[in-house]
């Protein structure tokens, strides 16, 4: 899997699963694009301080963007912590809107690739909702979560849940499919880096380490990173539309145990 000669964005390159994909990326013999709110201790590559939790936020990095990227990785994301509203905005309005504003700065045959996560399973259950929220129109997560009546404590799920959804439409939209850009999702299971803590926090440590015990350790940002980079491959040019779970088995139990299989 060579990279060269591909420029790759990357969101929330300040640590984590998007510190460690800029990393690999550049290993790999691509150009990088990181941003983050706040500028790492260590840059990989070229950066940009952006935040996604606005509108005005995105036309910022999208103004600052150069033409001929080849994919956008969407690692960046919040834990939940910040309420429902600014939690959908950022890891779902946002990210939405970066998507659609690189697309005409794509090259033909380009990738998105979004980090959703397991906690986004239940968008076959709640169908209606995430449909009809990944089809909204804007950027007003206020408006979503007052038609939609969301729980402050539930604000991860559902964003999860959305993108998911959203990762779906997005590959049979006009936007991306009309410039051959695939768009595709990584779904990660509980993974050690700073974000975990907080999961603790509002999850609470029985859920978080009942999913680590049912695969038997939790992932590290580079056991993702390459699942990432992988979809912004040329190996990965007959895949779109696609989540690959990548949480040592956790969908699969979950699965087992859901469906009775």
């Amino acid at each position: 899997m060579m990279l060269f000669g591909k420029t790759i964005v990357v969101t929330g390159v300040a640590s984590g699963i998007g510190r460690r994909t800029a990393e690999l990326a550049l290993q790999l013999g691509a150009e990088v694009i990181g941003i983050d709110r706040a500028r790492p201790d260590q840059v990989f590559g070229a950066f940009l301080s952006g935040d996604l939790g606005t509108a005005e936020g995105v036309q910022a990095i999208l103004d600052a963007l150069p033409g001929g990227i080849d994919a956008l990785c969407n690692v960046a994301g919040v834990s939940g912590q910040t309420g429902v509203a600014h939690t959908l905005a950022v890891n779902f309005l946002g990210l939405r809107a970066l998507s659609e504003g690189t697309a005409p700065k794509m090259r033909e045959g380009g990738a998105i690739v979004n980090v959703a996560s397991i906690a986004g399973y239940g968008w076959r259950a709640n169908t209606a909702r995430a449909t009809g929220m990944a089809r909204s129109k804007g950027f007003d997560a206020a408006a979503l979560v007052a038609a939609y009546q969301l729980p402050e404590e539930a604000g991860y799920p559902i964003s999860k849940e959305v993108l998911l959804v959203w990762n779906q439409l997005a590959a049979r939209d006009p936007l991306f499919r009309d410039r051959g850009i695939r768009v595709n999702a990584v779904s990660p299971g509980p993974v050690t880096t700073p974000i975990l803590t907080q999961f603790r926090d509002t999850l609470g440590d029985a859920r978080v380490n009942a999913d680590i015990t049912r695969v038997g350790r939790a992932g590290t940002a580079g056991d993702i990173a390459p699942v990432i980079l992988f979809l912004c491959s040329d190996a990965a040019r007959w895949v779109n539309g696609a989540n690959i779970p990548t949480d040592g088995g956790l969908e699969a139990a979950v699965n087992i145990e859901t469906l009775g299989l």
